[in-house]
């Protein structure tokens, strides 16, 4: 099997429109959910989320490009010229066809079906785009990628709700393990802040509900945790069969080198008891990478500010690491840009992957009075700097969807 490695990585979160912006936010602790201001909110319980702010699809594509691709679609372009930029990678005709794009989203091009209903009922079926179904499918964004940057590889895209861009990045590390590939783009994209999306999460009791201070309703594993908070953004990686990378010179990020994924067969949106799925996708990510549990140093947790997320996953990492899991740093960078959906395991992928490189762990803010449940080390409230030689980032979504992805910094 081959060994796979980062080269790029793009980012776009609601505290950045690129990796350095969101990463600096990120480390000094700040929170990027605001009150919302793309719709009127008024009549619904919750006002506030993880919104983008200034993104400019111009920077990416032009006028004619963007009326044609949803917003989630936009904002995967714009990550996936982030990171092939980084990457210095060129897609020429000589390596397309062995470049291959996998990217996923949990909802796809909702702001669309949001806009066209709005259309059909009040227009009529006439008034319908004819790009409506190429701006709402999932498998838009890696569809349109494909066609901007060329590559001409293994294309598509994964669903497994919030868990769905650690498949895709794990995935696409396995095509290139195999053969199929030598290099991929991967990650996730999601923009789904809607009066719909936002009032069918609400009415199953699944958001916090703290308006009067939205910049602190985030807070994993706190005991006055009420819900999650619903964001915005997309996460690319550039990954690359290592001997590919090393013969073009390119500078090497971290290497990937476990993936984990299962199914709880257990409820719809409710972990399986003692986070058991969870449990099977540390240890199979763990068991690929020839790693031991102690061996990991930072854990970016799914952490979404629930009540059974949060126990649930406090449960599963006790299972897996035993003792250590009282030493390793673990935090929930939700906590300061909410919940991305089927773009969170992408986002925390390259938030793991900028912790071996910088030695700074981002931490769990709004964490003020600790659950007696959740008693490990979430890193509250400040950043921490320390080497981190591994990193695990975990994903886990509505259908009982678990994954888990191991980097390792780079050696020889």
């Amino acid at each position: 099997m081959s060994r796979v490695v980062v080269t790029g990585v793009g980012l776009i979160t609601s505290l950045g429109n690129d990796l350095a912006t969101s990463w600096a936010a990120l480390c000094q602790g700040q929170s990027g959910i605001r009150e919302i201001t793309r719709y009127d909110s008024s009549q619904h319980r919750v006002h506030f989320a993880g919104e983008l702010r200034g993104f400019d699809p111009l920077r990416y594509m032009d006028r004619k490009e963007i009326r044609r691709n949803d917003p989630y679609e936009q904002i995967a372009i714009a990550t996936t010229k982030q990171a092939l930029a980084q990457a210095q990678l060129q897609i020429t005709n000589e390596i397309a066809d062995d470049v291959g794009v996998y990217i996923g989203s949990g909802i796809g091009g909702l702001n669309t079906q949001h806009e066209q209903f709005k259309i059909l009922h009040e227009k009529g079926p006439d008034r319908i785009s004819p790009f409506f179904i190429s701006m709402m499918i999932i498998d838009g964004a890696p569809g349109i990628v494909s066609i901007m940057t060329g590559a001409r590889g293994p294309n598509w895209a994964a669903v497994s709700a919030c868990a769905t861009s650690g498949n895709t990045i794990g995935e696409a590390w396995e095509t290139i393990r195999r053969g199929d590939a030598i290099a991929m783009i991967a990650g996730g994209a999601e923009m789904a802040l809607t009066p719909i999306a936002m009032a069918a999460f609400d009415n199953m009791h699944a958001l916090a509900r703290f308006n009067d201070t939205p910049e602190s309703a985030s807070r994993p594993f706190d005991a006055t945790r009420d819900g999650f908070v619903m964001g915005e953004g997309a996460g690319m990686l550039i990954l690359e069969e290592l001997e590919f990378a090393k013969a073009r010179g390119a500078t090497i990020l971290a290497e990937l080198v476990g993936y984990g994924s299962t199914g709880d067969a257990h409820h719809v949106t409710e972990p399986a008891p003692g986070g058991a799925g969870l449990v099977r996708a540390m240890r199979r990510a763990l068991q690929k990478a020839g790693l031991r549990p102690e061996q990991v140093d930072y854990i970016n947790a799914h952490g979404t500010s629930t009540q059974y997320n949060d126990r649930t996953e406090t449960q599963a990492i006790k299972t897996v690491f035993g003792e250590h899991a009282y030493q390793v740093a673990i935090s929930s960078t939700k906590s300061m840009i909410g919940h991305t959906l089927g773009a969170a395991g992408a986002i925390e992928a390259v938030i793991s992957i900028q912790s071996i490189l910088t030695g700074i762990i981002p931490p769990t803010i709004n964490l003020h009075h600790p659950d007696p449940e959740c008693d490990l080390d979430y890193v509250p409230n400040e950043a921490r700097h320390t080497t981190v030689n591994v990193a695990m980032s975990n994903s886990m979504g509505f259908g009982g969807h678990n994954t888990c992805l191991i980097f390792k910094r780079y050696e020889e």
